[in-house]
């Protein structure tokens, strides 16, 4: 069997004035492109793996509209060449937006079914953030996503999806899917499943998935710090008898629908100084503070000045900020000693702009995804400044730095829930509700092209038809 590989990934923020262009996207073909996937090595699967072109970003804002157009041309150009194709695994993320497009990912979906032809089956990999909606499902014969967030799942679900081609090419048949949206629109960090009510949600997957003509069962929580009409929960059901895929859909619908007044943020949440004043006074370390507002692992720009503003009145303190993304001031720090910089405010200038910050560079430090870090200390403040966009997720970017967060009375991290590395060694962690792109306040971001009536922009509607409709 030939089953071609290829895939467009990146989570966007409409309401960052952020744009994706081509230098943000890592770009895979041919022999590095295989060696993403441990499975292409799998003798026993008997498959032709053929590379095609992928592309992932970390998220950002809209990518911008030639260079969406110049990515999907080529996978296009690159189907054409590679020959008859039994399958394509489709690795996405589902909520990338495009500068003047509604839904990106079904336009890519539809232009590679055009592609490949009505027969070669194709199977998405999904991470539950995206949005699925009815035009992209109608493209896809399988589809699946992630089932932990944080996605702890990722390169797991990867693997389900082509696993799960193999085997309908081998057995034959392309099985129903069952696809119905929940009119909930909530942000990751009310959705984790680390706590409940996701929990017990995705909980239920494994035992549907085990029913005698189920293949995979996947609920999506949706990215709601997009403003289109696909934004919404969904669900999706796979498996070869009709009625039950619809039954376990509509349950599942249902289930998410119940209980779409239960989902609580993964952390106690408060104003940035309540969270400053809190870890402070708390003698607990390490203490983590997510700056949520601007997170770049959601889409935010990684500029946003507000929170490096606030913390500059507490440099009596010894606080590490991690971090704020200026090209500008690392090209002045660089050449260390004692500066005086303008930082941030530059991409995302809403919030706030560029904050003055007069101290001393104590670290500069060459890294593969920041590019050029500086470290700047001015009084016990620490301020992490980066050349390109990076999430600080580890404690090997911390000590790369030379910065421990267990000697610090504060480390503020723009994140929303703490990556697992981080969330194991937190023993205090407070979730800060600050503005930017990604800010945990749906209703003031001021959604406009979304589907209404939809949860929680609109807290009494009815309860809506959750009938699952066979694709």
């Amino acid at each position: 069997m030939r089953i071609g590989i290829a895939g467009i990934a990146i989570e966007s923020s409409t309401f960052s004035p952020h744009r994706t262009g081509l230098a943000d996207f890592r770009v895979t073909r041919g022999a590095d492109l295989l060696a993403r996937y441990t499975w292409t090595e799998d003798e026993s699967l008997d498959v032709e793996w053929v590379p095609l072109l992928h592309a992932v970003s970390l998220p950002g804002g809209a990518v911008l509209k030639d260079v969406y157009d110049a990515l999907k041309t080529e996978i296009l150009d690159l189907i054409a060449e590679a020959g008859p194709l039994d399958g394509l695994l489709l690795d996405i993320h589902g909520a990338m937006s495009v500068v003047g497009m509604l839904d990106a990912e079904a336009d890519l979906a539809r232009q590679v079914r055009a592609a490949v032809g009505p027969d070669v089956l194709i199977s998405a990999s999904m991470d539950l953030h995206g949005n699925v909606s009815r035009d992209l499902v109608e493209q896809l014969d399988l589809v699946t996503c992630y089932r932990m967030a944080p996605h702890e799942d990722t390169w797991e679900t990867r693997e389900r999806a082509a696993r799960n081609l193999v085997a309908r090419l081998r057995d034959g048949g392309k099985p129903h899917l069952a696809w119905v949206q929940i009119p909930v629109l909530l942000p990751g960090e009310k959705t984790s499943t680390r706590i409940e009510p996701a929990k017990s949600l995705y909980g239920q997957i494994e035992a549907i998935e085990a029913m005698d003509g189920i293949l995979d069962a996947a609920i999506w929580v949706g990215y709601a710090w997009a403003d289109e009409p696909r934004c919404q929960a969904a669900v999706v059901v796979t498996g070869d008898d009709a009625e039950l895929v619809e039954a376990q859909a509509a349950k599942l619908a249902g289930d998410y629908w119940k209980a779409r007044q239960d989902f609580a943020f993964v952390a106690p949440t408060g104003s940035l100084d309540h969270c400053v004043r809190e870890g402070l006074a708390s003698g607990i370390r390490p203490y983590f503070i997510s700056d949520s507002g601007d997170n770049p692992t959601a889409g935010g720009a990684g500029d946003v000045s507000w929170t490096l503003q606030v913390l500059t009145a507490y440099r009596s303190r010894t606080i590490i900020y991690a971090s704020i993304v200026d090209p500008e001031s690392v090209a002045i720090a660089k050449a260390g000693g004692e500066v005086s910089l303008q930082v941030g405010g530059k991409i995302d200038s809403g919030p706030a702009g560029p904050v003055a910050l007069t101290g001393t560079v104590v670290k500069v430090h060459e890294d593969p995804v920041g590019g050029t870090i500086v470290v700047v200390r001015s009084g016990g403040l620490h301020v992490i400044i980066t050349e390109r966009r990076k999430p600080y997720h580890l404690a090997k970017d911390f000590a790369d730095l030379d910065l421990d967060p267990v000697q610090a009375d504060l480390t503020v991290v723009k994140i929303g829930y703490l990556e697992p590395e981080l969330y194991d060694m937190a023993k205090g962690w407070l979730l800060a509700l600050t503005p930017g792109g990604v800010d945990q306040d749906l209703i003031r971001l001021g959604h406009k092209q979304v589907v209404r009536p939809l949860y929680p922009f609109d807290p009494d509607m009815d309860t809506p038809d959750l009938t699952a409709h066979l694709i």
